[in-house]
């Protein structure tokens, strides 16, 4: 595929650009370690396997058959032959490497299963969460994958992601979290409605400290049910999404938030699918009325998750599209607390220094006629994907 053409590239140094540091925040009876630098999230994994004394609890929506993939592998091999409870579950869409490359784990005394497993209506859904729990006591979750794309640096146009290492009670609730989700992957049938069923069931009680999950339209008890809820009133909004065609109602709000307050986005200048950016821009013009200043990261990909309101952040699996509102299994950490609201928000202007400035004068000008159809040709492509799968869903 070719890349898109970005808003004056020249304005903007990339070349230069680096991952920012790893930096910890503790916050609500939790320490929070954040990790943007891919060496540092792929470090961060192998070492939450090779400390792990009791068991390990893995769930990742895409594990490649490169040599990211085989460390972790082996990794895991050796934590389960020192007697570690090992359990994976990868997700079989996401995922190329072949069932047998797993082996290893098993013949070690691990487990492993497959989410969507079989070709029937139960393989539209994709589990597209990403964690690791380590003797139920820490969790390391966010965007990224084990692929070597998202451990490498910018200039190798490696991935841009944020990984999340996390320690305190929250860990309980992916705990019990990832036993759903293993009940569930072993279960026979499509199993549908009970997935539907146990994301609206699921308790994230009401402490500072949350996961959130989603699934398949489900439009309450789960993570997008509540950003928008948090947005009513709010007077500060930035994100940093990968993929951006949120649902028309949780566009409102955000714009909402534009005229009341302040508003950033940071969205993809690249992607992997062209079509993504297509639809981005679609849907733009009515958040620059708004208000809303939208940046386009440079450097390479981008595939971070990052929500902030006002004093409440969001980091995870989902992104800001509408299979992750109402079709995929997600998970959101929720966190209400100012000083780590304003600590994000200072990343998230890392990022805005090497993307460019989506302008009304450069929108009005490049949102000619034929950009605008090829723009809602890349809307109909997805809205299509969304609305085969909710039929079949249904």
């Amino acid at each position: 595929m070719t890349q898109q053409k970005c808003p004056d590239p020249a304005t903007t140094p990339t070349s230069d650009y680096q991952d920012a540091d790893s930096f910890q925040v503790k916050a609500q009876e939790h320490a929070f370690t954040f990790y943007p630098r891919g060496s540092d999230r792929f470090e961060a994994l192998l070492d939450q396997v090779a400390k792990a004394q009791r068991s390990l609890a893995i769930f990742y929506y895409m594990f490649q058959h490169d040599e990211a993939g085989i460390q972790v592998r082996d990794a895991l091999v050796d934590a389960a032959s020192r007697g570690v409870d090992v359990h994976l579950i990868i997700d079989a869409f996401g995922s190329d490497a072949p069932d047998h490359f797993f082996d290893p784990i098993v013949k070690a005394g691990g487990r492993f299963d497959v989410f969507s497993a079989k070709w029937n209506v139960r393989y539209l859904i994709r589990n597209h969460q990403k964690f690791v729990i380590a003797d139920n006591a820490r969790v390391l979750t966010g965007g990224n994958n084990v692929s070597e794309q998202y451990f490498g640096p910018p200039a190798e146009k490696s991935w841009c992601d944020l990984g999340v290492a996390i320690e305190g009670q929250v860990v309980e609730q992916f705990t019990n979290w990832f036993h759903v989700l293993r009940d569930w992957t072993q279960s026979e049938g499509s199993q549908l409605r009970r997935m539907r069923r146990m994301v609206k069931q699921w308790d994230s009680g009401d402490g500072p400290v949350r996961l959130l999950v989603g699934g398949p339209l489900v439009r309450k008890s789960h993570w997008a049910w509540q950003f928008k809820s948090d947005l009513v009133g709010a007077k500060s909004l930035d994100t940093v999404s990968a993929y951006f065609s949120p649902p028309r109602s949780m566009r409102r709000a955000m714009a909402k938030v534009a005229r009341r307050g302040r508003m950033r986005m940071v969205t993809a200048g690249k992607s992997d699918i062209d079509a993504t950016i297509d639809v981005a821009r679609l849907l733009y013009r009515k958040l620059l009325k708004a208000g809303a200043r939208i940046f386009e990261f440079q450097p390479c990909m981008l595939h971070m998750k990052l929500l902030i309101v006002d004093n409440v952040s969001y980091f995870g699996s989902a992104n800001l599209d509408k299979r992750s509102v109402r079709i995929n299994v997600e998970l959101m950490v929720r966190v209400e607390d100012g000083e780590l609201a304003d600590r994000l928000r200072e990343f998230v202007s890392h990022l805005e220094g090497a993307s460019t400035l989506v302008t009304p004068e450069w929108y009005a000008k490049e949102a000619s006629w034929f950009n605008r159809l090829r723009w809602q040709i890349g809307y109909w492509l997805t809205l299509a994907d969304y609305r085969v799968a909710r039929a079949l869903n249904n």
